[in-house]
């Protein structure tokens, strides 16, 4: 079955990846691994650039590295959103007894990312580019898109959790989805980019921290 691939990169890094030493992650070679039957027609990778912090200034370097990885993959498409920070007046957990309960944060939101996987999935269907299409994703705002394009379309769409804990489910992902798996913790081990890859521009290595 001709299969394209939507991946929501925050929601993989953050499901399955922080904290770990699978960061070097190959996305091909998980979807191949996952769903063996199926052939990759394209995968669409979407995120956004993150900022240095004082506490991880290298932040973004890794993430540079990481993206030049992943165009190292023929079929994958990098598609970009962007950050948003604002100032905003939050409610403290533990309000003091006298004195103000509320405080000022700086809150910082990624856009774009899922109405970009939306758009994609919605557009992808409507020229007929895949038989199937699989979805790697946690957001439960992508519940419409995939009744659009299994009731308007007739195509199925699955969804991949990448959430190792079951009970952080999107309920209402789930129940759209034709088909639904979830990321297992040993298939990360096994598909690892190489710690060295090639590209146009030359050798590079994974980052050291991962």
């Amino acid at each position: 079955m001709k299969t394209n691939v939507y991946i929501d990169g925050f929601s993989l890094f953050y499901g399955c990846l922080k904290g770990t030493q699978c960061k070097w992650l190959n996305p091909e070679a998980l979807c191949q691994a996952v769903f063996p039957h199926h052939q990759i027609n394209r995968i669409r990778y979407f995120t956004a650039r993150v900022r240095a912090t004082p506490s991880d200034p290298q932040k973004p370097d890794r993430q540079d590295i990481y993206i030049r990885a992943l165009r190292t993959i023929p079929n994958l498409t990098i598609h970009e959103g962007h950050f948003l920070s604002h100032i905003a007046r939050m409610p403290l957990a533990k309000p003091p007894r006298r004195g103000s309960r509320m405080v000022e944060v700086i809150k910082t939101e990624e856009k774009g990312s899922d109405v970009n996987l939306a758009t994609y999935l919605l557009l992808d269907g409507f020229n007929a580019e895949y038989d199937v299409a699989i979805i790697i994703s946690n957001d439960g705002d992508l519940e419409e898109p995939i009744n659009i394009v299994q009731a308007r379309l007739g195509f199925p769409v699955g969804v991949l959790n990448p959430h190792l804990d079951k009970k952080k489910t999107s309920w209402a992902l789930k129940n759209a989805a034709t088909f639904y798996r979830r990321i297992r913790g040993p298939v990360l081990n096994a598909c690892q980019f190489p710690a060295t890859l090639q590209d146009t521009k030359g050798t590079f290595t994974k980052p050291k921290e991962w």
